[in-house]
């Protein structure tokens, strides 16, 4: 008990100067293939090139925001995640290819720390995201989902945000450290088709949120 106490006393001494602050969030999700720049300048090119085409999907959700003593702060955040994979296999019986669309949902946690490099102007953040799947098994046309989705996996995110005023602008890389691998099989009798692919893919995020 004693013990309890003090880690109690101990968290509140440290927050207790902390400012808190809450916003509403909302991003568009682009797959890219890793963090480089490069990558994440050409996905969002092509999204604006292609009006939005190679958009996957979205999430909306709560940001609380803990300014600690110093320059760092601390983010938890909650998440409804709406998103789709397109695959393409080539057809075993004739020469066009086969593509499904697989649509997924999800409520993602990031837990992120962060420093501020220009003040609330400017600031980078980095933390682990744990992911719940809300999508069970699913059909698309002839091709019967095999292996269900993984009711909980981890990835991590970095990026940047800035607050002007009561607009916060953000930009984030999310990639994944566990796998979530489904199995598609084409019902047709006498057909052996699969395609196969990870639902944990890697993502560009470009949010817009609003700061009560």
């Amino acid at each position: 008990m004693k013990k309890i106490i003090s880690i109690s006393l101990l968290s509140f001494s440290i927050f207790a100067p902390a400012q808190i602050s809450l916003a509403a969030k909302a991003n568009v999700l682009i797959p890219t293939s890793s963090a480089s720049w490069k990558n994440l300048k050409t996905a969002a090119t092509n999204a604006v090139e292609q009006k939005g085409k190679n958009i996957t999907g979205f999430n909306a959700g709560l940001s609380l925001k803990i300014d600690l003593p110093t320059s760092l702060y601390l983010m938890p955040e909650i998440y409804y995640t709406n998103f789709s994979n397109e695959v393409t296999v080539a057809n075993e019986v004739n020469a066009e290819a086969t593509t499904i669309k697989a649509k997924s949902s999800r409520v993602d946690i990031p837990v992120l720390v962060g420093v501020n490099v220009l003040g609330d102007l400017l600031s980078a953040y980095a933390g682990p995201v744990g992911s719940f799947n809300l999508s069970k098994g699913d059909n698309f046309g002839s091709f019967v989902q095999k292996v269900d989705a993984k009711e909980f996996t981890v990835g991590y995110q970095l990026g940047f945000q800035s607050e002007i005023k009561s607009v916060i602008l953000s930009a984030k890389y999310e990639g994944a450290f566990s796998k979530d691998q489904r199995k598609f099989i084409n019902n047709i009798a006498g057909s052996s088709q699969e395609i196969n692919y990870d639902n944990r893919t890697s993502l560009f995020m470009l949010g817009v949120g609003y700061k009560f």
